[in-house]
């Protein structure tokens, strides 16, 4: 009997063995075909699929999290999304000066977007300065309010929108409000739950608890809009929350940049609104009362650049190789975490390699370690080729800015990362003013505090390097 048994367990983990093999290798085959036909970067397609085949079943379930793009699938079913918003414009219609046309056209046709003249600008440090005009713009508002928010905090600063949101939308003024569904909280959302009680239609964005739908690893809405009665916009890179009131001395202080337009432009981000509405809560906002044909106010020349991991993937991140491409004399760039890929980074260093002068300006301590680490592991082959690389002292700036030539401008909530480049949903203003340059680029010169050289990176400790070096491979995922 014994020896029956023996042969019996015997012969079950054989079959065991040998199904979990033939799942293993099906999932493996699986993947391995789906990354070839979708994946159109080699290195990340031989990633996942090396992945796949050493390890099948962990493999697959990180591809079925991470590696699936449903996010197009499912635009592709969708009406308005920005990029089909606007008709291509025609190459003989160029708003901007003569020796902006190259990349003129290359915007064009990345976006099918035209720039637009008569808009005005006015750049804003902090929730300082930020929070008092976007509270008042809707406390003015007659028609409507459109608010969309990576991060949203349940704190002073979130229940003075709060409240101020509510008083409009009781007044009659037609509120919607997105809520990223990872900025806002995942398994909390008060602000959210604060909006909705008081009868503000709100909408989490890619919030879900199925793993197919992916919200709790990958993608994110990570746009900051404030839009008023179609007419006045706000965006940039400041969200809501109190750490973003500066002069207050909170326990974290967050610095940011924003900006608020009038003009044509902000008919461009009202429809990237609507589209992110559309996407979140299935409604289609059109016509009056979120478009109202804006006049032209100003001289000032901008145009709206989404990208995100629908139709408009990429784009942002093309805009700035283009952009780079174009430059003849200068490049400045202020960001909060600074991980291009081998595009970007080709793109800064032939610049600077034909004579440019290029600086970029980072945190001498961002608010995640990881990326910190990453970050110091990426400049080394920039600043060997002549880009200039510089640190700025705490507190924290999470300003998003770049200027070309005294004259471009490109301004908004992409970072320069992969994440932003190709996960996020991201929405960036194309902006050409030779006063708005110069006030960005001396913002960005305040904070070119100290030089990080070769030398100084050199001079970690191997361990250091090591540690660095290892996060970097990460930098998909950062």
């Amino acid at each position: 009997m014994e020896q029956i048994f023996s042969r019996w367990v015997t012969s079950t983990a054989l079959f065991r063995a040998d199904a979990e093999a033939l799942v293993g290798f099906v999932l493996a085959v699986a993947v391995t075909v789906h990354a070839l036909l979708r994946k159109r970067r080699v290195s990340v397609a031989v990633g996942w699929i090396g992945l796949a085949w050493l390890s099948p079943i962990l493999g697959s379930a990180l591809y079925l999290l991470l590696g699936i793009n449903r996010v197009y699938r499912r635009a592709r079913k969708m009406r308005g999304r920005p990029s089909e918003a606007t008709p291509p414009a025609d190459d003989d219609d160029a708003v901007v000066p003569e020796t902006l046309w190259p990349l003129d056209r290359a915007i064009r046709r990345i976006t099918a977007t035209p720039a637009l003249v008569g808009n005005r600008v006015r750049l804003y440090r902090n929730g300082d300065e930020a929070y008092p005009d976007m509270l008042a713009a809707i406390r003015g508002a007659r028609l409507s309010v459109a608010l969309s928010s990576y991060i949203f905090r349940d704190d002073e600063a979130g229940h003075e929108f709060c409240d101020t949101l509510a008083e409009a939308k009781r007044r009659g003024v037609e509120v919607r409000v997105i809520i990223d569904g990872i900025g806002g909280g995942y398994f909390r959302t008060p602000a959210y739950r604060r909006l909705t009680a008081a009868g503000v239609p709100a909408a989490l964005f890619m919030h879900s608890a199925l793993p197919w739908r992916m919200p709790f690893l990958n993608l994110r809405n990570h746009k900051k809009l404030l839009i008023i009665d179609g007419q006045v916009g706000f965006t940039g890179g400041l969200n809501i929350a109190s750490a973003n009131r500066v002069a207050s001395n909170p326990p974290h202080p967050i610095r940011d940049t924003h900006f608020r337009f009038e003009g044509p432009v902000v008919d461009q981000l009202a429809t990237t609104f609507a589209a992110d509405w559309f996407f979140a809560n299935g409604e289609n906002l059109d016509g009056p009362p979120w478009f109202t044909n804006p006049e032209p106010v100003g001289a000032t020349v901008a145009r709206a650049v989404t990208s995100g991991p629908d139709a408009d993937v990429q784009k942002i991140e093309q805009v700035v190789i283009q952009a780079l491409n174009c430059a003849r004399r200068s490049v400045r760039i202020a960001t909060p975490y600074f991980l291009p890929d081998e595009l970007v980074t080709g793109a800064l260093t032939q610049a600077a390699t034909r004579g440019v002068s290029v600086e970029v300006v980072i945190p001498a301590k961002g608010d995640h370690r990881f990326i910190d680490w990453a970050m110091r592991a990426h400049l080394d082959p920039l600043i060997r080729a002549g880009v200039q690389i510089y640190l700025d002292t705490p507190p924290f700036d999470h300003t998003k800015a770049m200027v070309i030539d005294d004259i471009w401008c490109f301004v908004g909530s992409a970072n320069w990362d992969m994440r932003s480049f190709r996960l996020n949903f991201e929405l960036n203003v194309e902006v050409i003013d030779a006063d708005v340059a110069a006030e960005i680029d001396a913002l960005i010169r305040r904070k070119m505090e100290r030089r990080l050289t070769a030398t100084d990176l050199a001079a970690r400790y191997l361990p250091v390097r090591l540690r660095d070096a290892g996060v970097r491979l990460l930098l998909p995922y950062l």
